[in-house]
């Protein structure tokens, strides 16, 4: 099967507008998360979040698109636009000139935030609902409006797997390439959450940090202290390309991507279970033809919540075996928050920037690691020479995604 590379890389997290800023401020320990300022959140139990900061998506998107689209849409051509640039595919006529493309984007809830303030303006207000709500909001519109604005007519996908949306998108994309029905894949994650409807209803479910004294340390993954996760905002999209297609055209290649694993539970909708996320990870491995004992480091899910981390470090250790204690681990998520259907993407896009790189990424506020969740944890950025490494994504239902890096040589 043909070999897959990743080839650019954009990103919009709570840590920067880009992946040159998001990665410095993660290797820097720098947290993302502070109080909620897009709404009211005054009554609910959880006040924290990790958003976006001075974004501008006048940027990146014409300002009628930018009032009849949900902010996940902006967020998603934006990280489009900054992929397509870092990869050298920007066309000077604004239409894509390249090989066969494809176009697959995920995201948990869609337009959530456009749909919650129509809502409110109909119901307080009288006011009608737009003409474009409905396909504003729809979760397909993502990778739809990229394909508008790029002029990719290939494969246009909208995948909705909860926190795993990210990850399922690029290893659909993943597929796509190596079975020869496109040679460029434009795919990711976006999400647009920072709503009433959406911070009160993860609130009341349990699932988010009450620690709103202390908006820096409220995301502990692995932490005897965690007490739920920090949701946040953000889009990571990714290039991919057939390896002889980018070799051709000179590309930079920041690390190729071995293999793809995807899993069900079929156990509970909010209660992770560790048997499904290790079938994800050993399918994954077997995808990329590599062996448990040839992978170095983890990015983790690391939600912060004390089921989800729990699980996953038990799913860890039935992979990996006796060579847990070799495997570093750390958690992107202990500063930029919890992206749901971005998360994924996001990760994948730091691990393989870790391997090019050679330099782990820190987990930070775990300060008192659980008993249960004994692993080998990167606390401090660490130089690293990494052959193979592994991102992993959960998400609500129990679906489970994995990916498999290799070091580009």
């Amino acid at each position: 099967m043909r070999k897959v590379v990743i080839t650019g890389i954009g990103a919009l997290t709570p840590l920067g507008n880009g992946i040159k800023t998001t990665w410095d401020n993660l290797a820097g320990k720098i947290s993302g998360v502070g109080y909620i300022t897009k709404f009211d959140s005054s009554g609910l139990p959880c006040r924290i979040a990790g958003e976006l900061k001075e974004f501008k998506p006048e940027k990146y998107l014409p300002e009628k698109d930018i009032l009849r689209l949900d902010p996940f849409i902006h967020y998603a051509a934006a990280a489009y636009l900054m992929a397509c640039e870092d990869a050298g595919l920007i066309s000077s006529r604004g239409v894509w000139e390249y090989a066969p493309a494809g176009i697959v984007i995920g995201s948990g809830r869609g337009g959530i935030t456009s749909m919650e303030k129509a809502l409110e303006r109909h119901l307080l207000k009288g006011k009608p609902f737009s003409a474009y709500l409905m396909s504003s909001s729809t979760i397909n519109m993502a990778s739809s409006y990229v394909s508008m604005r790029s002029g990719i007519k290939g494969p246009a996908l909208g995948i909705s797997t909860a926190c795993a949306s990210g990850t399922n998108a690029i290893g659909e994309a993943f597929r796509m390439i190596r079975h020869n029905e496109i040679d460029i894949a434009i795919a990711g994650g976006s999400e647009a959450p920072l709503c009433k409807m959406a911070v009160g209803g993860y609130g009341s479910s349990g699932s988010l940090s009450k620690r709103n004294d202390e908006p820096g340390k409220a995301s502990r993954p692995f932490d005897r202290n965690r007490d739920g996760f920090v949701i946040a905002e953000g889009a990571g999209i990714l290039v991919l390309e057939e390896i002889d297609h980018a070799l051709k055209r000179g590309a930079k290649i920041y690390a190729e991507l071995a293999g793809y694993g995807t899993s069900s539970d079929a156990f509970h909708q909010t209660r992770p279970d560790s048997a499904g996320e290790a079938i994800a990870i050993k399918k994954a491995l077997n995808d990329a033809n590599v062996n448990a004992d040839e992978v170095e480091y983890i990015n983790a899910h690391a939600t912060s919540t004390p089921l989800g981390d729990a699980a996953e470090a038990r799913a860890i250790r039935k992979v990996f075996g006796r060579r847990t204690n070799d495997v570093y681990v750390s958690a992107c998520k202990s500063m930029s928050g919890h992206m749901l259907g971005a998360a994924g993407a996001v990760e994948a896009a730091i691990t393989a920037i870790s391997i090019k790189r050679g330099l782990i990424i820190p987990t930070i506020n775990l300060e008192n690691p659980a008993p249960e969740c004994d692993l080998n944890y990167v606390t401090s950025a660490i130089n690293r020479n990494i052959n193979i490494a592994i991102s992993n994504s959960f998400g609500f239902g129990g679906v489970n995604a994995v990916l498999v890096f290799r070091k580009f040589k």
